[in-house]
This record gives C-alpha cells, structure tokens and sequence, in this order.
C-alpha cells in the first residue's frame, strides 16, 4: 500500500516545524534517558478506607531506609468496578500494577490467566504464618499462594440483649435461623439482613450454603462448561427457604429489597431491631452516633454479639468471608521490591494499626494480641473464632457470571421460591457458562 503524502512545508514555517521536532526530541531524551531520581517507587492500588492503607504505605516507605517509596492510587468504590478497572490493565501489560488491594472472590479470575507474579516461597512462609483459616483460604488458587492476606472481615450476628431476653433465647450458645426467625415474630421485630440486588446478596446465599453443608460451586477449578452446582443440595433448597420466609414473611422490613449493610445496621438500632448479621463496622458507628447525639446511649448497652447462626442446629456455621489480600502485577518492574513492601504492610503491628483506625480486622492472630484492639472491638475474640470458621465466596475465574446471576434470581427475597429457584439458577449460570446465554 503506497505511503500518503504529506504537503510540503513552505518556507517559511518550516524553520518552526523543526525548531518544535528539536524541542520534543530533547524532552524525549530528558525525560526517557535520564535515571529516575531516588528510589524506585511501588505503586499501590488501593480500595477506599479512612487513610489507614495511605499511613502504612507512608510509614513503610520510611521503614524500608531507601530502598523504594510508595506511592498510593484510589480504586473505585465499588468492587465489581475495581475488578473490571485492574483486569482491564493486568491483561494490557500495565507495568504500575506494583501492589494491588483485592477483593478475594475476583483473585482466581487474576491468576488463571497469570496476571499475578508468584508469590516467593520465603515471602509465602513467613506471610501466612499464624494467618487464620478463612483468609489462607481466599488468598489461594489451585492450592497454591498466590496473593498475601492483609486485612480479613467477617460476619457477626448483633443482637438485642432485651429481645433475646424477651423471645427466651440463650445468646451464650449457638443459636439457628429457624430460632431466630421465630424470635423476630414472636416480639414483632425485624431481622437485619441484605436483601438488596448486590455482591451482600451473594454473601448470605453462600454463607447459608456453606453453613448448612453445601456449596455453590462444587468444583471451582474446572472449566466453564464443565462446572457442577450444589444450589439444588439440601444446603441449597435450606438457605433459598431462609430467605423466602424472611421476604415473604416481612421479617426483613418493607425496605429489604434495598436493603444494604448500613441499612440494615440502621434498621437494628432502631425500636424494631432485634437481630442482625453484619461485618465489624456496625460497633464503631454505633459509637460514633451515640457520641453525636443521635443515638441514645442506652443502645451500647443492649448490643451482644455472637457467632453467625446455624443452619442445622448442632452444625458450626460458615461465616462470610471478606477482606482485602495482596497481589503483584506479573508486569510490574519491581517484583522483588514489591513483595518486600508486601511484608512491611501485612506486619501483625500494622494490621493492628489498621484495625483500630480504620476498623479492619487483621488475619493474623498475633494481631489480635494488642491490647488497644479489645479496648476499641470488646468482639475481637468473636471476630477471630469467626475469621476461622469463615468460608471464602466461590473462588472461581467465573465468579462474575455466578455472583451476577445469583443476584438477579434471588431478589427480592420475597421472589425465591425453594422448590423452583435453585433450579432455575443452577440451569441459567450453567448456560451463562457454556456460552448459550447471556447475563
């Protein structure tokens, strides 16, 4: 194909036109050539918080004497669109992805296809050690290590001590849904619960799963079209009734079906609270409306916490599991350097930091020894013992499809039907996967 020609430049303008071709040259040269001025610098890509990520990546920079400098870079708030921002850059080379805040149900999706650099075996041992099940758990794919836990969160039930105390309901054992559930009606009161078209809604499903022995994914590491679902299990059936009667039944308020984790929170400080499950955030809220005045004070004092609920009584529950790990871009110049960082942040010190200013509980244990966390989250053991029954969402680098079609077809919660909804879920991700649908 013959090259188009270009006009011609007069003479009078061309002594400007290269005058403006020297110029760039030069800023290319200066720019391109000459040696990056002190350190290298580590760029971490991070979820929103309170500034916690942004003071240890200060104070690790200091700590490193030299050796790199850290830089932060605000994700999106959302997850989904975190997800889709730093899959979009792994899979285009992007050589900043030093360090990256993730989200564990979107880990298998970026390691599949080896966008994350692997994780040194010395750095693997001495970052995993006294790290509590749940988090090790969604740290790995295909067994293997492949991002470095940092912070990990879980699900609590809150309850009302003069609720319980009214419904006659002994909080000091595990109690079950079914139990709850009757103890709501029974004192006309609301269950705190999300029931909102969203990532919460996947996040109680699997917990119900996982809690009355199933999954939702039987095996996750098998191709699309050969995956298996466990939603028409018992365990499956079990946890689409859970949530049919607290729909049907209104347990769950008049706003459940927008109902997200602040709403909910806001719903059991309220008169009609009663039980609630929830992530760590609700204590230091509570407290900080309480101080505000907008709160009565009397409130803290009939908060209790306790273990998720049993589905099956008598069988431990699984928590959800949420949390933010650590991983490195398979692109990223300064590997070494990052894992080095990695180390720095995930110290039991810093994570206790983290936990008490930005109220993010550590998946170390040895974290859990410093005296300033019980004195801020009095439920810190509670936490702990939670984080090490916890089970992971799907971890699968289908987890978009999944978690999106959950979403669509079991909201609103009064909408599920047991004996139709796991089925007819099941059938659709199953078409999702094999191409012969679409979200």
């Amino acid at each position: 194909m013959p090259r188009a020609e270009r006009p011609q430049s007069t003479g009078r303008n061309r002594p400007r036109a290269l005058a403006g071709v020297t110029l760039a040259l030069g800023a290319m040269l200066l720019t391109g050539c000459a040696p990056e001025e002190g350190p290298p610098t580590l760029t971490w890509y991070i979820n929103p918080d309170d500034g916690g990520q942004e003071a240890i990546a200060q104070k690790c920079t200091e700590a490193s004497n030299g050796a790199y400098r850290i830089e932060t870079s605000l994700l999106p708030n959302e997850a989904a669109s975190q997800r889709e921002q730093l899959a979009r850059r792994l899979a285009a080379g992007d050589s900043s992805l030093d360090i990256m805040s993730l989200d564990p149900p979107f880990i298998p999706e970026l390691a599949e296809p080896g966008f994350l650099a692997p994780v040194p075996e010395d750095v693997a041992q001495r970052t995993t050690a006294n790290v509590v099940d749940g988090a090790l758990a969604g740290a790995r794919w295909k067994d293997k290590l492949v991002t470095v836990p940092f912070w990990a969160n879980t699900q609590l039930l809150w309850y009302r001590k003069s609720v319980a105390e009214a419904a006659g309901l002994d909080m000091s054992k595990p109690v079950t849904w079914d139990q709850l559930i009757k103890a709501a009606e029974s004192q006309d009161k609301y269950l705190g619960v999300q029931g909102q078209r969203g990532e919460s809604m996947t996040v109680w499903i699997n917990a119900l799963v996982e809690s009355g022995g199933g999954q939702i994914i039987e095996n996750p590491e098998a191709p699309g079209d050969e995956i298996r679902l466990g939603l028409t299990s018992d365990a499956g059936i079990k946890a689409a009734e859970i949530i049919s009667t607290i729909g049907k039944d209104g347990l769950g308020s008049p706003g459940l079906p927008t109902q997200d984790e602040n709403n909910s929170m806001i719903l059991f400080q309220g008169d009609k609270g009663s039980f609630m499950v929830n992530w760590p955030f609700v204590w230091p809220a509570t407290n900080a409306a309480v101080e505000s005045g907008s709160l009565d004070k009397s409130l803290i004092d009939d908060i209790g916490w306790t273990l998720y609920p049993e589905v099956n009584a008598g069988e431990e529950a699984r928590p959800p599991l949420g949390g933010i790990n650590l991983g490195v871009g398979a692109d990223s110049e300064h590997p070494d350097l990052a894992y080095q960082a990695i180390e720095c942040i995930v110290s039991p010190e810093n994570q206790a930091e983290y936990f008490v200013t930005n109220g993010n509980p550590p998946s170390n244990t040895e974290a859990y020894k410093d005296p300033a966390i019980k004195e801020k989250f009095p439920m810190a053991d509670t936490i702990r013992e939670s984080l090490e029954q916890s089970a992971p969402r799907p971890q699968t680098p289908y987890y978009n499809e999944v978690t999106t079609s959950l979403q669509q077809r079991w909201t609103p919660p009064s909408a599920v039907d047991p004996q139709t909804t796991p089925g007819t879920t099941a059938d659709f991700i199953t078409s999702v996967l094999r191409g012969e649908n679409l979200l």
